[in-house]
């Protein structure tokens, strides 16, 4: 697996445009959902930089950290020092326990990285943050459409990503096409430890939505 580069994160940052508009930067998505995909994309990127794994154990996929070395980024540091300091939780712990600040971690960090415009208030009202460029905030989005539409496995953090949106619910009602079978052909080609990272992931926004009604 190709080791990425955590000085420059994206995957969560990618989500995080997927699930909002590239123009207004309204959510697409609940709160609660989103909340619980960027928590899989911040470990995602952990994993996808070789900091941390996925492993079944006593029947619970787990986290486990394969490297103490320092992200250059402070939100996945954070996230990694939660998990070397407390090793002993399932992701489905570590997913509800991220997804209570990521949101605001996620976009303060865009907002460093001028990505994001701060949000604002109009007439007493918040206003969300707004992409910085329009045709940036697209892209991610964009590239899955292509995806899906030419039946093309994306190539392994946009197949993670596909399969965050879609463990979210965000798929079905975003893309222009949503295609199960190529969902489940796009996980089939990724490692199994970021198979099971969308899969617990996908069960634990399954539990939210029950839980809300």
């Amino acid at each position: 697996m190709a080791k990425a580069d955590l000085s420059r994160p994206s995957l969560a940052d990618d989500l995080y445009f997927v699930m909002h508009d590239d123009v207004t930067g309204r959510a697409r998505l609940h709160t609660r959902l989103a909340s619980l995909g960027l928590a899989g994309a911040v470990i995602g990127e952990l994993m996808l930089a070789e900091r941390v794994t996925v492993e079944l154990a006593s029947g619970q996929d787990r986290l486990y950290v394969t490297s103490r070395q320092a992200t250059g980024d402070p939100l996945t540091q954070g996230v990694l020092d939660h998990i070397v300091a407390e090793p002993q939780h399932p992701v489905v712990t570590w997913l509800l326990f991220f997804a209570r600040t990521v949101y605001a971690d996620i976009t303060a960090r865009m907002i460093a990285a001028k990505l994001l415009n701060p949000p604002g208030r109009h007439l007493l009202k918040n206003q969300p943050a707004t992409p910085v460029n329009a045709n940036t905030a697209a892209w991610p989005l964009a590239r899955l459409n292509l995806a899906v539409r030419h039946r093309t496995p994306p190539v392994l953090e946009d197949s993670v990503l596909y399969g965050l949106f879609a463990a979210t619910g965000g798929a079905q009602r975003t893309l222009w096409e949503h295609d199960p079978a190529f969902v489940a052909t796009t996980l089939a080609t990724l490692p199994v430890p970021l198979r099971r990272l969308v899969v617990q992931t996908e069960v634990t926004v399954g539990k939210a939505v029950i839980s809300r009604r």
